[in-house]
């Protein structure tokens, strides 16, 4: 999270947790989930996630810092409590691979006006801003975890809308970025479905594509939509999308003219470049997944299946003899 800002998740989170076995499909489907997962969350809804340096007057609970690496991942619930009164509100998480956050139980916390001014809303013509591009690359050269999370969300969502079938991309930055990713996780062949880049500020591509990314808003999360249009559309975060529709200029170095296809220049230090395709990330792509009702049609179960085999081929077949499939 950005430095004064926070989100809220409708979704259940964290503990308690039940395994799926436990739940069944019915259960688990009230909570969210449409597909067998190893267990469901009964936590809270609505949870506010935080940026860690935006919480105040807590303490951590000792004996609920558990975590695998170095550092906590609030598997036993909330681990932070309120200096004044002691009771739990909050939990942080930092261990290796999760992002630093704080997330503030509901039931716990109660809104209380600043009193300073909140800015302006952002609009969609703030997604032309430079400083809205997210880079897909860090400046260590490895691809950013933010591309990483979005890819695995948006790739679900094109994997539900096409029913996993063939898509094409359009050239350039989305063909050069992507493409590897839609390659792995959708088959080729056939009867593509197009797929196009559409929002704000630039043209809708004619004729129209059987798919648009578009962005989410950056504030409400709702998808931009060409007006009278209700054909479908992929949401895409803001930042990467902002990215892919208004790259700009890649070099911190002024040039002049164009280099041939193909030579790099020889700025110094040289443009970072990872050293593998960009891949999304497995967690957010089937974390996505399972909460659409779609996987439980056949076609979305094989995707999945296929999915489960390639990433670990042991979990692959567990436990899918309880999915109910239908149509």
């Amino acid at each position: 999270m950005e430095p004064a800002t926070y989100a809220v998740d409708p979704q259940p989170t964290g503990p308690p947790w039940r395994p799926w076995k436990e739940v069944g499909a019915d259960a688990a489907a009230r909570q969210g989930v449409f597909a067998p997962v190893y267990s469901v969350s009964f936590g809270a809804r609505n949870r506010i996630v935080i940026a860690p340096g935006d919480s105040r007057s807590m303490t951590l609970i000792p004996d609920k810092c558990e975590g695998y690496c170095q550092g906590v991942d609030g598997r036993a619930g909330p681990n932070l409590a309120c200096v004044g009164c002691g009771r739990a509100v909050a939990t942080r998480m930092d261990d290796c691979g999760t992002w630093q956050t704080v997330w503030l139980e509901p039931d716990a916390v109660v809104r209380h006006p600043s009193g300073l001014s909140a800015g302006p809303i952002p609009g969609w013509d703030d997604l032309a801003c430079a400083e809205h591009r997210v880079p897909p690359v860090e400046f260590d050269g490895s691809w950013s975890r933010r591309w990483e999370a979005a890819l695995g969300v948006s790739l679900t969502h094109v994997v539900a809308v096409t029913e996993h079938r063939p898509v094409s991309l359009p050239a350039g930055p989305v063909a050069e970025v992507l493409g590897d990713a839609v390659g792995r996780y959708l088959p080729a062949g056939p009867g593509a479905r197009s797929v196009g880049l559409a929002g704000p500020g630039i043209h809708l591509p004619r004729p129209r594509p059987d798919i648009l990314l578009v962005p989410r808003h950056p504030l409400t999360g709702a998808p931009w939509r060409p007006p009278g249009d209700e054909e479908a559309v992929v949401p895409l975060d803001s930042g990467v999308w902002a990215y892919l529709a208004h790259p700009g200029e890649t070099s911190p170095m002024p040039a002049t003219g164009a280099l041939p296809e193909g030579v790099l220049r020889d700025d110094y230090p040289l443009p970072p470049r990872p050293w593998r395709p960009l891949t999304p990330h497995h967690h957010a792509f089937e974390d996505t997944l399972v909460r659409l009702p779609a996987v439980r049609t056949p076609r979305l179960r094989r995707c999945r299946d296929a999915y489960r085999q390639a990433v670990s081929p042991a979990s692959a077949g567990w436990p899918d003899e309880q999915l109910i499939v239908s149509e």
